[in-house]
């Protein structure tokens, strides 16, 4: 029977070789340790005048997402709050382009902080990684938890009854073409495969479904003029991505702030992914349900 073997962990901020610039260097030579995805480093001590330096950078590989990463040895305090915060909010101002997210990296992330995160998280997207530093006979290893994630937006469909409801020819004239509203028409009819009492809901700005009387926005279709842009509620993972990728669909990007998958489909990508659309949609209707 294997033996048990206890982790000794020690302390960052105490120890006379591993500090605060080593911990730096191990994440720029490997940022995927942080478990934030594909991401690289934009920069680093990234000057902010008046400010400081914002410890670093990083920015996915195949998206629109940047994180600002604050690195603090020992427990989180106010000041490490405030400067994380301020960094977050320099760069969205700077770089609306992209989606910001404010990082805060402790070796103690303490119950004080998550109360005062807790009053406004949901309107500053904010994670909080705890890291722990585990002594071993071959060097130092490092493991990182979520202590704390970004708040998602509520789901399209929990305000629907009272949103602003349109019809088929606003979307027809206004936002895309017959053509394209036609592709919506195809979407439903997917998914009239395996949801049979599926409807469509044409709202100011997409159009949803209804499931048995009622919203139910595992999907939703934006006419375009030339294309129709899908958005499918499904958690970014390795097995959705490789199923998109591998299929040879247009996907624009992964919207973080709503969960959603966004592809820009024609008439003939419908279908030929006709099975590929379908098992996504499927997938997001089982999760949502």
């Amino acid at each position: 029977m294997p033996s048990y073997v206890k982790l000794k962990t020690i302390s960052l901020k105490n120890h006379p070789q591993y500090d605060e610039r080593w911990l730096h260097q191990v994440i720029v030579d490997d940022p995927s340790i942080l478990n934030l995805g594909d991401v690289i480093v934009k920069d680093r001590e990234r000057i902010h005048p008046g400010a400081g330096r914002l410890d670093l950078l990083l920015q996915e590989v195949d998206g629109h997402g940047r994180y600002e990463v604050e690195i603090q040895l020992g427990a989180t305090d106010e000041s490490h709050i405030i400067r994380t915060i301020e960094y977050w909010d320099i760069e969205r101002k700077r770089y609306p382009q992209y989606d910001h997210t404010a990082v805060i990296i402790a070796e103690d992330i303490t119950s004080r902080f998550l109360n005062v995160i807790g009053l406004f998280n949901g309107f500053i997207p904010i994670m909080a990684l705890q890291v722990s530093a585990i002594e071993t006979p071959e060097g130092i290893g490092l493991h990182f938890t979520k202590v704390l994630d970004t708040v998602r937006l509520g789901y399209l469909d929990d305000d629907e009854e009272t949103g602003e409801l349109t019809d088929r020819n606003y979307w027809e004239t206004k936002r895309g073409t017959p053509k394209t509203v036609k592709l919506a028409d195809k979407i439903l009819e997917i998914a009239k495969e395996f949801i049979s009492s599926i409807e469509q809901s044409y709202n100011k700005y997409y159009i949803g479904f209804w499931v048995e009387g009622k919203p139910l926005n595992f999907a939703i279709c934006r006419p375009q003029k030339n294309a129709l842009r899908l958005e499918i509620r499904l958690p970014k993972t390795e097995e959705y991505d490789e199923i998109i990728s591998s299929s040879g669909l247009d996907m624009l990007d992964y919207d973080k702030r709503w969960g959603n998958y966004r592809l820009r489909l024609t008439e003939k990508d419908i279908k030929d992914h006709h099975d590929t659309i379908k098992d996504l949609l499927q997938k997001a209707y089982e999760l949502r349900k």
